[in-house]
């Protein structure tokens, strides 16, 4: 169960192929919109040197964009006057800076990404690792240097960081690659925690940045981190249905729709996107293509 399946598909006429089919379109302007804003806020970490090379190579190998996208989808549903291009790079950054850690010898071992060479394998693992925390932490000042109105910086960056930082430690990214390294169980309980901690943690973040910085009221996040938790479940047990195959060749168990069948896992998704849609109508994001992207999950698992 990877924490990334923003190539989409791994093969024709699969789910996330034809899930892929949608989202492109609705992706490929906000695909548009982080490539100019990545390449703006590029000089600012630092002196071209190894280490930022290597950041640009991992930066620009490909991907939709679908994290940075939900950030500004959220925050254009609530009308936001506040740019939010710099909170939607650093959400980009926390996600590549976990990608380029996965690949690495001790975790996933992984030589290739979406078809071109993993950056430890490009520049080297110190290289690598350095890339990684380069990234984590200039999530954290893109995020601090974006704008808000004064008489809510204190409560939005207090709820953004408190947000950030949970979701890319042990209650998030790094707790759930080591319970996908060594699974501490595989009723449905485990199963949903490791999505919920290396899946939907992410997508939290997203929707929060882009409800917080687009001007939404803290005492809502308990809900953003429901909608984040349905719409995480739905992307991971849609990418284990179309992995399906793969991992039963690789013996790999921890995969939904393996270890509770089809079926299951095709109901599951439809649960959860109902649930999505739901919350996100009570959220006033109804109208968001946020709602499209779900749905086109629900459709393509029959």
């Amino acid at each position: 169960m990877a924490n990334d399946s923003s190539g989409f598909s791994k093969k024709p006429n699969s789910p996330m192929d034809s899930f892929a089919r949608v989202a492109l379109q609705i992706l490929e302007p906000y695909r548009k919109r982080f490539d100019s804003s990545f390449l703006s806020v590029l000089p600012s970490l630092g002196e071209d040197s190894t280490v930022r090379q290597a950041i640009a190579y991992a930066m620009q190998s490909g991907g939709k964009r679908l994290r940075p996208a939900i950030v500004w989808m959220v925050a254009e549903a609530l009308h936001s006057p506040i740019a939010v291009d710099l909170a939607a790079v650093a959400v980009e950054f926390f996600h590549i800076s976990s990608l380029i850690t996965d690949d690495l010898p001790c975790m996933d071992n992984d030589d290739f990404r979406r078809g071109v060479a993993t950056t430890h394998k490009a520049f080297s693992e110190a290289t690598a690792i350095m890339a990684s925390f380069a990234l984590t932490s200039a999530g954290f000042e893109l995020m601090a240097r974006t704008p808000i109105p004064q008489e809510r910086q204190g409560a939005v960056l207090h709820a953004a960081f408190s947000t950030a930082s949970r979701a890319i430690g042990l209650n998030g990214l790094i707790g759930g690659q080591q319970f996908d390294l060594r699974p501490q169980g595989f009723d449905e309980k485990s199963i949903n925690t490791i999505m919920d901690l290396k899946t939907g943690a992410l997508f939290e973040v997203c929707f929060v940045l882009g409800w917080l910085f687009g001007g939404g009221v803290v005492a809502k996040l308990d809900d953003l981190h429901r909608l984040a938790t349905h719409f995480g479940r739905a992307f991971q047990i849609m990418d284990d249905l179309d992995d399906i195959e793969q991992d039963k060749e690789a013996g790999k168990k921890v995969n939904y729709a393996l270890l509770f069948g089809v079926e299951e896992a095709r109901n599951s998704v439809r649960s959860h996107v109902e649930g999505f849609c739901a919350l996100a109508d009570e959220l006033s994001l109804g109208e968001s293509p946020l709602v499209t992207l779900a749905s086109a999950m629900r459709i393509v698992v029959g």
